[in-house]
């Protein structure tokens, strides 16, 4: 087994960028948050260039290899391509999963490839199309997803009964409330803001990453 899948087997934290503009800044909190324990980083955002996202990943992807932890890339194929990344997540309007892994494997690549999921419907198809993880979301009422209503925790009992791929849980998690999210079944938690608008990313993410240890004990 290579570094890449025993990392992506055991994940617990994944933290997930949202980046309004190119800066040095955001180089340096996924760097902190790698060192407080976050085991994926996802590059995703909605203000780059197509340059700008470009020029973030090549510094993320050497990042995340001197930490030898995982770099994925939100809804682009192509970018996750040129930036040789170790992982793609797909929304419920992207691409589907056959496609972008017929797109990988034509260049004799193997991604990993999540997707989005908010019922149970959509978690059992995604399963069915052959995604190597789901998310579960927005448990929680969050900014990021403002048009989406809140599952629940409910959801993450049902996804833990019946799916049997690995699934992140997303959506407005932080410090108070990820311990009622493990409760419920989450194993492995993915946020944004709790990481990244937090004052010292670093001591953020390894206290999530310590609750998540202790809970699992």
């Amino acid at each position: 087994m290579n570094w890449r899948q025993r990392v992506f087997d055991n994940f617990k934290l994944y933290a997930v960028t949202d980046i309004k503009k190119r800066s040095t800044a955001v180089i340096t909190a996924i760097e902190q948050a790698l060192r407080g324990g976050a085991d994926i980083v996802q590059l995703r955002s909605k203000a780059l260039s197509d340059k700008e996202f470009f020029e973030i990943g090549k510094e993320v992807r050497k990042i995340t290899r001197h930490y030898k932890k995982l770099f994925f890339i939100n809804n682009r194929p192509d970018l996750a391509d040129i930036l040789e990344a170790d992982g793609i997540h797909l929304g419920q309007d992207d691409v589907p999963i056959s496609v972008v892994r017929q797109f990988f494997s034509l260049r004799g690549k193997n991604i990993f490839i999540g997707k989005s999921t908010h019922s149970l419907m959509q978690a059992h198809a995604a399963e069915r199309d052959g995604a190597d993880y789901i998310g579960v979301g927005p448990i929680f009422a969050t900014p990021t997803k403002k048009s989406y209503r809140p599952v629940g925790l409910e959801l993450i009992k049902k996804v833990k009964r019946n799916i049997a791929v690995p699934f992140v849980c997303i959506g407005g998690i932080n410090r108070a409330t990820v311990e009622d999210v493990l409760a419920a079944g989450a194993e492995r938690v993915a946020v944004v803001r709790a990481i990244f608008s937090a004052r010292n990313v670093e001591k953020a993410a390894r206290s999530l990453k310590e609750i998540i240890h202790q809970h699992g004990k």
